[in-house]
């Protein structure tokens, strides 16, 4: 059974449709991503899972009880929900141990003091009980935010842009820390997200949405490997789209030469198409007979990503390892390795 199932829900404020037809569903101890960027309406879609928004059409359902629909709504403190925000919102006159107890007080005492120390063990944070938020760094007030809204054992989770506010190298090894957390006590999440790191990092199925509504519903390496349009494709990893026309079978040909590989079905040849080409298409060989020039390069620390102006004037992007250090300028060989090719249909385009 599924733990949360939405199916079909419109959205609207001051009757501007925000959210259309937005449908999926997630598995008890599973966690979910909403992806996507500022103004999708992937906020919209959690308080409507809280319950401090109305759906104007479809319906909401946790463990298969009606929460949300046309004619009702739930009140938010009835759906067994934990919420954790990005300004994590603790209360900053109480220490950790009363933050986190907030939501159990009707617990007993020996309870309450139980499920603490098993939190602040859980979290790695076992020492800090008596300590106050402003005493606690960014990522230790994180966790915390995420033991309070843990505490009451809720049915769901919602995390909204829970990372945001931390430094940026924190926030994927915080993702990955609260995946095991979530994962240990099997509570079933949603991560609203911009950030396509803390969603791979975190989730094990990622709802990209746009403009109201989820473009795919994949795996992280689905949604990089094989996206279903091009927006999935443009917003999930880096590329580059170029222009070609099948051949033949499962041949395209484009500026950077034929290329094969599995294309939509319909496409006949003479179909015109557009291929998406990743940096880890582009290889970096200097016994390559092939070659292109560097016009700008970034370093990654381990990697450099480059783009290159093949001899057609198309540009390309090419991941290369850090300890080839080659100039603005500079002509270097590469090869083509395709191991998916992603194929659309010219007529998608806009």
């Amino acid at each position: 059974m599924n733990r949360l199932q939405v199916n079909n829900i419109d959205v609207s404020y001051t009757s501007k449709p925000v959210v259309y037809e937005l449908s999926f569903s997630l598995g008890e101890g599973k966690i979910g991503s909403l992806l996507g960027p500022s103004g999708c309406g992937k906020t919209t879609v959690l308080r409507a899972i809280a319950g401090f928004e109305r759906v104007g059409n479809g319906e909401i359902r946790i463990n298969d009880k009606v929460v949300s629909d046309r004619k009702h709504s739930l009140p938010p403190e009835q759906r067994k929900i934990g919420m954790v925000f990005q300004d994590f919102a603790l209360f900053p006159h109480l220490n950790v141990a009363d933050n986190i107890r907030f939501g159990i007080k009707s617990w007993s005492y020996k309870e309450q003091q139980a499920r603490i120390h098993e939190l602040l063990a859980m979290i790695g944070l076992p020492t800090l009980a008596m300590a106050y938020p402003h005493q606690l760094s960014g990522g230790q007030q994180q966790r915390i935010a995420l033991a309070r809204a843990m505490a009451p054992k809720p049915e769901i989770l919602l995390l909204d842009e829970p990372f945001s506010s931390l430094d940026v190298e924190l926030r994927e090894q915080l993702a990955r820390e609260v995946r095991q957390i979530l994962k240990q006590e099997n509570i079933t999440a949603i991560l609203v997200t911009h950030d396509q790191h803390e969603a791979f990092a975190m989730a094990d199925e990622i709802c990209v949405m746009h403009e109201g509504r989820i473009q795919q519903q994949d795996s992280a390496y689905n949604l990089y490997h094989k996206p279903i349009n091009h927006f999935v494709a443009d917003f999930i990893g880096e590329g580059v789209i170029v222009p070609g026309m099948v051949v033949g079978g499962n041949m395209v040909n484009t500026e950077l030469g034929n290329i094969q590989g599995l294309v939509p079905e319909g496409c006949k040849p003479g179909c015109q198409v557009d291929v998406l080409i990743r940096p880890d298409d582009i290889v970096h060989d200097d016994d390559a007979e092939e070659t292109g020039i560097v016009v700008e390069r970034a370093f990654r620390g381990s990697d450099f990503l480059y783009t290159l102006r093949m001899p057609s004037g198309v540009e390309v992007l090419s991941l290369v390892p850090s300890h080839h250090d080659h100039a603005i300028n500079e002509k270097i060989g590469i090869h083509l390795k395709f191991d998916h090719l992603v194929v659309f249909p010219r007529a998608e385009q806009g």
